[in-house]
């Protein structure tokens, strides 16, 4: 009883083993790579083949290739297998059902499939009835037929992987809608007015672009003066990027009546604590006026801005912190201090200076320590201060706007 059992036990055992070697992350590539190399191991003296088909209907690519027969073809993808025919001449088989290459189809009883001549196994890379995303072929040039038992694991491995990709593409295609919406936001920091020159950055985080909800922009005022503003909604993903959005639509209504940094952040706070679905947020705001030569500061639990000085070296501005937005506790003050034609400001998202693990008071220790170029522009303190904290590997999004006042023309 037990020998006429062992190979269904060894059949539940790899079909266990799939579940944690399988979809490990949400990247496509990883996932056939996985599923190659997991039936290549678990599938005795076979070669596994994954290959994608195009969307829009172009020709199939191989995506990921396991076993002693793994070639390599053109542009590092691997090559045709020995025993199998070109992806193409799979063809699309029906979902979930097993088909030879190269010999008969093979017969199903009671859902498995029936053992096949040596050869090769082809089975759509499909969930029940859904439209298959490829084809996956297992080859064995010599040795015996595929088993029920084999063709059982190779085809809930293929659907496990199938479920995994269609993951990995709707998570794919959602990070790619938030970021041309970030992108579409942050683009250009706004049109201040012409007695202002201002330059804006921003990268989103990580490998995989997951945006979230920073933004920065300038916001005309009345008798030549300019609003900064730099924030930053909690999260990531398509959701912060669309709270990101509404909290710049009310800021921008907020700000054109023309009320005081600290009062726009108070009533900007008062209208969003009344939505409970609203993701708080950070945010800097700064008035400049070059008439008088002024900024006036207000923060709502946001990190300091720095000035850059004529020299090159920065100077943090030590300013009163309120709670984030959306809190509806209020409590915002304002701070002014003088800005000169010969000073370079920056505001930016906590995303250029942290560092994991890292004490907050080192991090922005690290960014007032820089020494720029002397007389660097916006333009150039914003290259300059990516490229010097290596924020293109930060682990969060970075956003960041450089203002600077420009001269009066002497008669």
């Amino acid at each position: 009883m037990a020998e006429r059992d062992e190979p269904l036990l060894a059949r539940v055992r790899a079909l266990e083993r799939a579940i944690g070697d399988i979809g490990t992350t949400l990247d496509a590539a990883t996932t056939c790579r996985e599923l190659a190399a997991f039936l290549a191991r678990h599938l005795d003296g076979v070669s596994a083949a994954v290959d994608l088909f195009a969307e829009g209907g172009g020709p199939p690519r191989r995506a990921a290739a396991a076993g002693p027969q793994a070639g390599t073809g053109p542009q590092g993808d691997a090559g045709p297998q020995v025993g199998a025919d070109p992806p193409a001449a799979a063809g699309r088989s029906a979902p979930g059902a097993p088909s030879t290459v190269g010999g008969p189809e093979p017969r199903h009883d009671a859902g498995l499939a029936s053992p096949a001549p040596p050869g090769a196994l082809s089975v759509p890379l499909a969930v029940g009835d859904e439209e298959p995303l490829g084809t996956v072929t297992v080859t064995r040039s010599v040795g015996r037929p595929f088993s029920e038992g084999e063709a059982a694991v190779l085809r809930h491995a293929v659907r496990l992987a199938a479920r995994h990709l269609r993951h990995a593409r709707r998570l794919a295609a959602t990070e790619e809608t938030a970021l041309h919406l970030q992108r579409a936001l942050v683009a250009e920091p706004g049109r201040p007015h012409p007695n202002l020159e201002v330059a804006g950055g921003y990268l989103p985080a990580g490998h995989r672009t997951l945006v979230g909800g920073d933004w920065f922009e300038t916001v005309r005022l009345h008798f030549g003066r300019s609003l900064l503003v730099v924030g930053d909604v909690m999260g990531h993903g398509l959701a912060a990027a669309v709270d990101m959005n509404a909290y710049r639509t009310a800021l921008r209504e907020v700000a054109a009546t023309d009320l005081p940094p600290h009062r726009v952040l108070r009533h900007l706070d008062s209208v969003v604590a009344e939505d409970d679905a609203r993701r708080p947020a950070t945010c800097l705001l700064v008035r400049v006026d070059p008439a008088r030569g002024t900024a006036t500061f207000a923060s709502a639990g946001h990190l300091p801005p720095v000035v850059f000085a004529e020299d090159g070296s920065a100077e943090p501005v030590d300013l009163p912190v309120g709670p984030p937005l959306g809190t509806g506790v209020g409590g915002y003050e304002p701070a002014t201090r003088a800005l000169t034609p010969a000073e370079t400001l920056l505001v930016f998202t906590d995303g250029l200076v942290e560092r994991r693990g890292e004490d907050i008071d080192v991090s922005l220790a690290r960014l007032a320590a820089l020494r720029l170029p002397a007389a660097s522009g916006p333009r150039e303190v914003v290259d300059e201060v990516l490229r010097r904290l290596d924020a293109h590997a930060a682990e969060d999004d970075v956003a960041v706007l450089a203002a600077r006042v420009r001269a009066r023309p002497t008669s």
